[in-house]
């Protein structure tokens, strides 16, 4: 595959407050898909998928706009699976991370045991958590290994849409990531990195998750061993690129770090296919920073 399929869901359904279902728009409008064309891509613009917006939700304190979220989630599976059928990479702009959740299982749809390099900056195990928000964003990583809403876990029908040996966890902070979600991360085998290390080596880190990703599929056919990457922008410090609906101030990732790191990833001959999360143009009203993180994009996509 080397067409690129944008997709765009305009989404904050599963989010602390309104903002990304903005983003879509925005990132066109910064000229996204034409400066990956520019660079060389063949970029094919699908549209936005109907989507849905933040609502307060009281009555459901524990799984708030739980029927929004899989309701979109539904919408991004169909278009991953349209888009990998026609033999398209999906580019998926969102959006709050529950996105990730409908793209994996558009994967799996595929019968593709896919492998999922999240680099966030958190873990997104919220409902491990008792004392849980009922944030719906905080918590993609636990419902794929199988852990929370039902309509999410079982978004495909088929039990956990991830094993844990097919996630490759990098960039967290670790101001938000508890001993328990490290202990839980730890035993199910997942291979995890926090932001001090992509700091510190951006190329490494990336090459350390894909082996991870490969080891664990070894024995599966080239064709059925996908790479998917998450890119949640508050992996950045939000000092140096304040974009991401939720803040990380002091982190130490810098857009350049992450940017190499994306490098590595989407390089890699199994990579196939890519998730935007979090970006709240909201927050860029003159359009500055949205300017450097799609030329951050540009140059991870375009090697």
């Amino acid at each position: 595959m080397t067409d690129w399929a944008v997709i765009g869901v305009p989404t904050s359904a599963g989010a602390h407050h309104a903002g990304q279902e903005l983003a879509p728009t925005a990132l066109r409008a910064a000229g996204l898909l034409d400066r990956l064309r520019a660079a060389g891509l063949t970029v094919v613009d699908t549209g936005d998928l109907p989507g849905s917006r933040f609502a307060v939700d009281h009555k459901h304190p524990l799984a708030r706009n739980a029927d929004a979220v899989v309701a979109v989630a539904q919408q991004v599976a169909t278009s991953v699976d349209e888009q990998l059928a026609a033999g398209r990479r999906p580019l998926v702009i969102g959006g709050d991370c529950t996105i990730t959740i409908g793209a994996v299982a558009g994967f799996r749809r595929r019968g593709h045991d896919v492998g999922l390099a999240y680099v966030d900056g958190d873990a997104d195990l919220g409902m491990l958590h008792p004392d849980r928000s009922g944030i719906l964003d905080d918590t993609g990583i636990s419902h794929l290994l199988g852990h929370g809403y039902e309509g999410l876990v079982g978004l495909n029908g088929d039990g956990p849409l991830l094993a844990p040996s097919r996630l490759a966890i990098v960039g967290c902070d670790p101001r938000e990531v508890t001993a328990e979600d490290r202990r839980f991360l730890a035993d199910a085998g997942v291979s995890y990195r926090e932001a001090a290390d992509l700091a510190a080596d951006p190329d490494a880190v990336a090459v350390e998750a894909l082996a991870a990703l490969k080891e664990s599929a070894s024995g599966v056919a080239d064709d059925a061993r996908p790479v998917l990457v998450h890119f949640d922008v508050d992996v950045v410090d939000s000092g140096d690129l304040p974009l991401g609906n939720f803040p990380h101030y002091g982190s130490g990732v810098q857009l350049k770090d992450a940017v190499a790191t994306l490098r590595v990833l989407l390089a890699d001959p199994d990579c196939s296919g890519l998730v935007l999360t979090e970006v709240n143009p909201t927050y860029d009203p003159a359009g500055s920073q949205l300017d450097r993180y799609v030329d951050g994009l540009v140059q991870a996509l375009s090697g």
